[in-house]
């Protein structure tokens, strides 16, 4: 029996490529041949794919086939129409209307998506959510066989060293308040920088906003966030556009609170990076953001600007919170070890094959 994976595409950092990877390692480690299969690749993970279009070189009936879910696409259909056995890992679809008025195209993905979905109900022999948010919504949709299986992380790899220009530029010792993701609506970076403006203005000037994350494809939304910011007169406010992985480490080591103001997360990676990195979080619960957190952190249940700027200066002036809270965060990574979570994939592939 052989374990391939499917995809739409394969990135250079995202959170679901990076998990793609890490299925790829258990599975051969476990002696599983195994390969990923998609349409698009970043050139620098050419070495990794093969061409989806090729999977009928490969396919038998004695397969199980792992195919990630994240929006609509060509793959779904070859995926859809396989003898292999079906585990389909649902990765949460943002709803097409935060993007009505920024990107037609990813609107139009998007809302296929959601519609796409409904495609597989007993088409599948397992379906995962990678959160119980997201395992419910299959449920809703009407699948049956549903479970969760979290992202699979390695967060060893964050005790590399980081970028030394990016470490040297910000070596000051300023307040630093860090948000990681790709620059689109539902992220409310917006919300992030009114929260940093009071911070800013009431609390302590010496401090700066680092707004990590890629924004090729959303420099309308972009463009409105710097017009923010320029209204608000704020001048350490930093757009780092797409990262390496060593520039990603060093902004996380810069960094005294990590602040998440999110409208929709269906998982929520860079919160459980920043709790291995010993930053107190603090994030609004959307999503699946308060399960991701699993009870560490902190957990905002209103948006409050004011309010959240006396929060983080508290966080940053009283070291027994600081410290109380960053313990809270390592006990909720027990979850998420590398050991654990691979345990459950090969559980449920040892359950779809039997099947």
């Amino acid at each position: 029996m052989e374990v391939h994976q499917f995809a739409t595409s394969l990135s250079y950092g995202d959170a679901i490529s990076n998990e793609m990877m890490e299925i790829r390692e258990v599975l051969k480690e476990k002696g599983y041949c195994s390969e990923i299969f998609v349409k698009f690749f970043d050139p620098r993970m050419a070495k990794h794919i093969k061409d989806y279009r090729e999977y009928k070189k490969y396919s038998s009936s004695k397969n199980v086939v792992i195919f990630h879910f994240s929006i609509g696409s060509p793959v779904s259909k070859v995926f859809f129409r396989i003898p292999d056995k079906k585990i389909m890992i649902y990765h949460n679809i943002t709803p097409y209307e935060y993007f009505l008025d920024y990107h037609r195209i990813l609107t139009r993905e998007c809302y296929k998506g959601r519609l796409e979905i409904n495609l597989f109900v007993d088409k599948v022999d397992l379906a995962l959510g990678d959160s119980e948010f997201n395992r419910l919504e299959l449920e809703r949709v009407g699948y049956r066989n549903t479970s969760v299986l979290p992202l699979l992380l390695d967060f060893a790899k964050f005790d590399r060293p980081g970028d030394p220009v990016v470490k040297k530029i910000f070596s000051n010792n300023k307040f630093t308040l860090l948000f990681v993701g790709r620059v689109i609506p539902n992220k409310k970076f917006e919300d992030v920088i009114k929260t940093f403006y009071f911070y800013n203005k009431y609390f302590n000037s010496d401090s700066r906003l680092i707004l990590a994350g890629d924004y090729r494809g959303m420099e309308q939304y972009l463009a409105g966030l710097q017009d923010l910011v320029q209204k608000l007169e704020l001048e350490d406010v930093h757009f780092t556009g797409h990262l390496s992985f060593p520039e990603l480490v060093a902004y996380f080591n810069t960094a005294d609170v990590y602040l998440s103001m999110s409208a929709h997360e269906g998982f929520g990676v860079p919160l459980l990076e920043a709790f291995y990195k010993r930053i107190p979080v603090v994030a609004f619960a959307a999503g699946a953001v308060e399960e991701t957190m699993n009870s560490g952190g902190i957990l905002l249940r209103h948006k409050d600007f004011a309010a959240t700027a006396a929060l983080l200066n508290e966080l940053y002036q009283d070291r027994g919170l600081r410290e109380k809270v960053v313990m809270s965060q390592k006990k909720a990574l027990k979850k998420y070890a590398l050991s654990n979570v691979s345990r459950i994939l090969l559980e449920y592939i040892k359950k779809v094959e039997k099947r």
